[in-house]
């Protein structure tokens, strides 16, 4: 990103949400958490998750032994579970915890294998809201190298909410 776009940027909501704040505000839980914490929050806008891979994440365990590589499709869920935290900071955690469904993800490219040790910043944009459904472009990078990419929909269920 240049200067010139940076500056046109809105102002960062919030600085920092951490795990805890997360787990208020999305029903995914050990081991399916994929995201550590939020940076840089633009409500209505942008979100960064952050995610620290670490050796002990259960699905290295198969993918691939002696090998392990984060699963592609789970860093698309890492790009999903940051928008929906984005979501429910743009519209107020008053709502409560929502089920949110995949509708789409199109155009989803894997550049490099994340990898132990890696710190994964999933930088997700709003691209557009109809209602209950959200668009987002999601890209994932690791120390500033764009790892995997994707455009995704995603349905907010209003009248369904996860078991306590």
């Amino acid at each position: 990103m240049d200067e010139n776009s940076q500056q046109t940027l809105p102002a960062i909501d919030v600085e920092m949400i951490d795990t805890k704040r997360l787990m208020t505000m999305i029903p995914h839980r050990y081991p399916f958490l994929l995201v550590d914490r939020l940076v840089d929050v633009r409500r209505d806008h942008s979100a960064i998750g952050i995610k620290n891979i670490t050796v002990n994440e259960n699905f290295f365990q198969g993918h691939f032994p002696g090998h392990p590589v984060m699963p592609g499709v789970l860093i698309v869920e890492s790009m999903a579970q940051t928008a929906a935290a984005l979501v429910i900071e743009t519209l107020g955690a008053e709502r409560g915890i929502p089920i949110v469904y995949f509708m789409s993800i199109d155009n989803a490219k894997f550049r490099k294998p994340v990898t132990p040790g890696d710190c994964l910043r999933i930088h997700i944009t709003k691209d557009r809201r109809r209602g209950n459904v959200w668009r987002f472009n999601g890209v994932a990078k690791v120390d500033g190298v764009t790892v995997a990419e994707a455009l995704f929909t995603a349905m907010i269920m209003e009248d369904v909410k996860p078991a306590p």
